[in-house]
């Protein structure tokens, strides 16, 4: 189908470079998003030329441009419905505060780009919708304003619709553009979104809320309205099984039908092109598939290898594109119809070792971990490298770190704690109240499990993980410092009452919601989770990474935490780089990955073995 043009700066027969320093340099592209109305017309992400920048895509001529090109990267951006506009987003240095940017959808590295939304002053982008007519709905958050969401009509200014305290966004625009459904938490909780429906002058048309005020822990999400004139459906994910589903709600006659899809994880959907079907994932025990579901109750089995299927989409022509990889295999962009979508040129990516599966017995049920090792006989010094999110979930997918990891002859064990999705809803919100603990009553559970099977070493193990991974990092470190011998923490939490008072508004909410208030409300459970708490007791030597433009893990809190490390005199190094919670750059990357794997061979103890 597609093989990319661009100039690949990078080594494209990796002579010389590390096997793990090749998987980060190797071009690669994401799922392509293509235009409603012109899908010939379509918009991917690559780092083929060292950052992850946007590209567009004719699919009739095969052209592929580079279309933004700015110093530490792009990656936010959408296509008009007619594909003549490329909408992206632009902040400042990776800090996500910023304005939609628009330009011609042939321009090349941002040529042409201009304001999208004159006089709406910069925020954090809380979605976006395109209508047909050129009606634009963007959203957005200030520690000021907090949740706002603005309609332009056609040759009109930005009208204010939509205000709220609480975190809340843009869901989508129906296809006709009469109808606009917004996600919100005005109950409070910020872990369980409920849904209003609007005209675009603000007018309620519709409520739908699972959460009963705040006094249920049952969340909506929006999937997308009918891609059909006429037809005012909208999908929507539920929670009221136990776990996602989706399901059908027509906001102007209330009729909702759910869909008795028999899969036992969490299922998501979207819709085929037609409006007749439903291109369905399914998520379960760290793997993913794809079905189609017709709405005669069929279910049918879309082929697609195992592993992950981290992206997908049906095509016009009835062909489904999506982006699979599996943790020994590479990511590729594959379509039903037999081909490779698109062709990154230059370096290969090499491959990595399968994972295996553990399931241990924890404090809260059963936890389930994946497990890569080397080459010879345990044990192994061992990586317990941890998710972020935390409503996130490791899976049997290609990524590049562990594998590094891998490569310097480390096993490496990566756990799906409580607070992870694809394991049912009660999993993913038990951590509420005592964040960070319960998380790490897991980690232990399968920690015991790796040295009692003989997997580990328990005198050479590293505790790392980068976000909320580095969070607990810190914490494990601190609460249980005889567990780890070295610990290494990317963007991290590490005070968190001044991460609270600094980090954007929508993750205040947030952290209302998983501890039961604010620092001034509840002191005690914010003590009790934050690694700066038990600074004192950490044994491990620590390596710390971050952004100076982190919006979510602020720099002053780190500060904090190493000042502390500092005055006992504590070994520890800190990296400080010049980007937000993480870097697009690869280069950087590549660097801050180096930096980890010296740290961990300087500190860990040679055991002889």
């Amino acid at each position: 189908m597609g093989r990319m043009t661009q100039t690949n700066t990078a080594d494209p027969a990796g002579e010389g470079m590390p096997r793990w320093e090749q998987r980060f340099r190797a071009p690669r592209v994401s799922l392509p998003e293509w235009a409603e109305d012109a899908p010939s017309r379509s918009l991917f992400v690559s780092n083929a030329t060292g950052t992850y920048e946007l590209y567009t895509w004719d699919r009739e001529s095969g052209r592929q441009i580079q279309a933004t090109d700015r110093p530490n990267g792009t990656t936010d951006g959408t296509l008009s419905p007619d594909g003549e506009w490329l909408w992206w987003f632009a902040d400042t240095d990776g800090d996500e505060f910023g304005v939609w940017k628009r330009q011609p959808f042939t321009a090349a590295k941002g040529d042409g780009a201009k304001e999208a939304v004159p006089g709406l002053a910069p925020g954090y982008p809380a979605g976006l919708a395109l209508g047909r007519d050129g009606t634009v709905v963007v959203g957005r958050s200030t520690d000021e304003d907090g949740s706002t969401i603005h309609v332009q009509l056609p040759g009109g200014e930005p009208v204010e619709i939509y205000r709220h305290r609480e975190s809340a966004g843009v869901g989508d625009l129906s296809h006709d553009g009469d109808l606009l459904v917004i996600e919100h938490t005005e109950h409070g909780d910020a872990m369980h979104s409920a849904l209003r429906v609007v005209r675009l002058d603000g007018t309620l048309v519709a409520e739908l809320d699972d959460t009963e005020g705040g006094t249920r822990e049952l969340g909506l999400a929006v999937l997308g309205f009918a891609p059909v004139t006429g037809d005012s459906r909208l999908l929507v994910g539920h929670q009221r099984r136990g776990r996602w589903e989706p399901m059908l709600w027509d906001p102007l006659t209330g009729e909702v039908r759910e869909l008795a899809i028999d899969l036992p994880g969490d299922i998501s959907a979207e819709w085929y092109p037609d409006g007749g079907a439903l291109l369905v994932a399914h998520s379960h025990h760290a793997r993913s598939e794809l079905w189609r579901y017709d709405f005669d109750g069929t279910l049918e089995r879309v082929d697609t290898p195992p592993g992950s299927v981290s992206g997908a989409t049906a095509r016009p022509d009835g062909s489904i594109e999506y982006l699979w990889s599996s943790a020994a295999e590479p990511p590729v962009v594959r379509s039903t119809r037999g081909a490779v979508v698109l062709d990154p040129p230059g370096l290969r990516a090499p491959g990595s070792v399968p994972v295996s599966d553990v399931w241990v017995e924890g404090p809260g049920g059963r936890v389930h971990a994946l497990v890569q090792k080397p080459a010879g006989e345990g044990p192994f010094p061992t990586v317990f490298d941890l998710h972020g999110g935390p409503t996130w979930h490791d899976s049997d997918a290609f990524a590049a770190q562990p594998a590094a990891w891998v490569d310097h002859g480390y096993a490496v064990v990566r756990v799906n704690y409580r607070g992870s999705t694809g394991y049912g809803r009660e999993w993913t919100d038990a951590l509420k109240h005592r964040v960070g603990l319960i998380e790490l009553e897991d980690i232990a559970a399968v920690r015991a499990w790796a040295i009692e099977s003989g997997l580990a070493d328990p005198e050479r193990l590293v505790l790392t993980g980068g976000s909320w991974g580095g969070y607990l990092t810190l914490l494990g470190i601190g609460t249980r410092p005889d567990d780890w011998a070295v610990g290494i923490a990317a963007v991290p939490v590490a005070d968190y009452v001044t991460a609270y008072h600094d980090e954007m508004d929508a993750l205040k909410s947030l952290d209302r919601t998983l501890f039961g208030g604010g620092p001034d409300e509840v002191p005690e459970r914010f003590a009790a989770s934050s690694p700066l708490t038990y600074v004192d007791r950490v044994r491990a030597p620590v390596y710390i990474s971050a952004g100076v433009n982190d919006p979510r893990c602020p720099i002053r809190q780190v500060e904090n935490y190493v000042g502390r490390l500092a005055e006992r005199g504590h070994p520890h190094e800190v990296y400080r780089y010049e980007a937000g919670h993480g870097s697009l750059v690869v280069a950087e990357r590549v660097k801050q990955v180096g930096l980890e794997l010296d740290f961990a061979r300087r500190h860990l103890p040679d055991t002889g073995r």
